[in-house]
């Protein structure tokens, strides 16, 4: 079937090569055992690994970060750190299956509020607990979920190996380099979908370096990497040989694929005929809170916390779908002044850095339009707004600004009166269900009791961080990532379905990541910071937008990642310290 398009006849030869290319692979991934399968991964994790320099280092020049930049940490973790920690989980699951085994055999599963049963996901080695002492990761599975069900269907495609494999459509992300390629992995791993990946223009200069890292997937005929642009990514869509499409980017180039523009899309809506017949699936962002739950903080804990939120807004410039865009806080915390002025400091001192997003002065400038008394710093390179109870807040809350804009919203009371308030706020104001972020210090969370993870359940977000970012969650691949459930093409939110989930685990609702509230040595100088869950010899992490030594330190955990130095990796944990 011939697809329309004004797209050339040379490119659309290309791309129907590539398909053809595929249709091969895909007949020949059947045949892999799981075994084979993960000793593919291992070989990929070898191919990664012999880019993972070129790859960082790509990024950072794409992103305007030249050498000696401290910030070029951000670029190792996001790039070949979250590939190679998830192509470790992927073998691991793939090994377990295997051998006849669950991949959560051996993985603790206990109840979680409201019905629900919850997979304690991370950390599953001594590894992890050192690298990120005192952090732990947990999916929650939709209310009715067993945990015999969910050991039973962990696995999903790779329980049928010998399923018959089809080809999916990956349109990648611009903003993050690992998206694409945890993208492809997840089509071929949860769902037996070999892949041809649609590259974002912006990563245009990676393709080089995809092209090697991944040629393992290429080889076997499991990848093929296009590039171009919308017109390129439009005959995709619509090519009878693509049975499934995934997309990471803005709802609007969501409803662009699905039901088109303009009055043809109006109608399309009206009538329940979407132009898009293909399934598609999409991690979409939106507008993510970070609600400080008021408590007696020391004046350390306020300038820890006041970088911890610079972080969530000002990594990779903001140009992040799960950066944290609305701070809600307590107008009865006697500490609001005192954390305002903290994170203001920290605002500003944070290095400067180009925001190079494509578009993104023309959000900025909405930004100062909807808010002319915003503050702004850094040469009127990123603003806080700080609301006060007469302002609107609708252009805050319903625009994902993917630009560095903080808000600030405060709401009355304390304790759980504040809290079930802003857990409110956030579901019924704040555009998107995709992160939500909370801080609470040892004394107020055990005042709250039942109540505080009561709260945690009642916030309709795929993930929920508490005393960590949600960024936590998506560089830990043995958690989910993607929109709370319940999104549909109607009306898609953030997104419809999950990615990363190296457990393949089905039915599940929302990932939770826990850190310590204070990082060491403090953490081991308070009383309430002595349970288990709460310690960590870790001190300042290295992607924190404040860490002196964040570059090399990201760098110095990749590198463990990449071939487990551990002499190397006791050089890299004392520059840690020095952070």
């Amino acid at each position: 079937m011939a697809v329309r398009t004004d797209l050339p006849a040379d490119e659309r030869e290309r791309i129907d090569a590539a398909l053809a290319q595929l249709g091969r692979g895909a007949r020949a991934w059947p045949h892999l055992t799981p075994g084979q399968r993960a000793r593919l991964l291992e070989r990929l994790h070898d191919t990664v690994s012999a880019a993972a320099e070129d790859w960082a280092d790509t990024a950072s020049l794409s992103k305007g970060l030249e050498p000696g930049h401290p910030l070029r940490g951000e670029e190792w973790l996001s790039g070949p750190y979250a590939a190679l920690v998830a192509l470790d989980a992927y073998r691991t699951s793939l090994a377990a299956l295997a051998a006849g085994r669950s991949p959560l055999d051996g993985v603790r599963i206990d109840e979680a509020p409201g019905g629900r049963v919850r997979a304690h996901t991370f950390p599953t080695s001594a590894v992890d607990g050192l690298l990120l002492s005192g952090y732990t990761g947990e999916v929650w599975f939709a209310p009715g979920v067993t945990a015999a069900h969910a050991r039973r269907t962990a696995g999903l495609g790779q329980l049928h190996p010998t399923a018959p494999a089809e080809i999916g459509l990956v349109l990648g992300a611009g903003n993050i380099t690992s998206i694409p390629v945890l993208d492809v992995l997840y089509e071929l791993l949860a769902h037996n979908r070999v892949a041809i990946l649609k590259v974002n223009p912006t990563q245009d200069a990676l393709v080089p370096v995809f092209e090697r890292a991944l040629a393992p997937l290429i080889e076997t005929g499991l990848l093929r990497i296009v590039t171009g642009g919308g017109d390129v990514g439009a005959y995709l869509t619509r090519h009878p040989d693509v049975s499934h499409v995934h997309i990471t980017g803005s709802a609007a180039t969501f409803d662009h694929i699905v039901w088109g523009t303009g009055g043809v899309a109006t109608r399309r809506r009206r009538e329940g005929r979407p132009a898009l017949t293909t399934p598609i699936t999409a991690e979409l962002g939106g507008v993510s809170p970070i609600i400080v739950v008021p408590g007696a903080w020391t004046a350390a804990d306020l300038a820890f916390h006041a970088e911890h939120v610079a972080t969530m807004r000002l990594q990779n410039s903001g140009h992040n779908c799960i950066a944290g865009q609305v701070v809600i806080v307590s107008a009865d915390w006697p500490q609001r002044a005192a954390f305002l002025d903290a994170l203001r400091a920290a605002y500003d001192r944070t290095p400067q850095r180009p925001v190079w997003y494509p578009k993104s002065d023309e959000r900025m400038d909405a930004a100062a339009t909807a808010y002319p008394d915003a503050r702004w710093s850094a040469g009127h390179s990123r603003a806080i707004v700080e609301l006060g109870p007469d302002d609107d807040a609708t252009p805050l809350e319903t625009t994902e600004y993917f630009a560095p804009v903080l808000g600030v919203v405060a709401l009355p009371g304390n304790g759980q009166e504040f809290l079930d308030a802003a857990v409110a706020h956030a579901n019924e104001r704040l555009t998107g269900t995709l992160g939500a972020n909370v801080l609470v210090d040892p004394v107020t969370q055990d005042a709250l009791g039942d109540g505080f993870e009561r709260a945690i359940a009642d916030l309709r977000y795929g993930a929920i961080a508490v005393n960590t970012w949600t960024a936590f969650a998506f560089l830990t691949p043995t958690l989910t990532w993607g929109a709370f459930p319940g999104a549909t093409i109607d009306d898609v939110g953030s997104g419809i379905g999950v990615v990363h989930n190296a457990f393949l685990l089905d039915g599940v609702e929302r990932s939770v990541a826990r850190g310590p509230f204070r990082p060491f040595p403090r953490s081991l100088r308070h009383p309430r910071s002595f349970r288990p869950s709460r310690r960590s010899v870790l001190p300042k992490p290295p992607w924190f937008v404040t860490s002196r030594t964040g570059a090399a330190v990201s760098e110095g955990f990749t590198r463990f990642r990449m071939d487990g130095d551990w002499a190397r990796l006791s050089v890299t944990l004392a520059k840690a310290f020095g952070a």
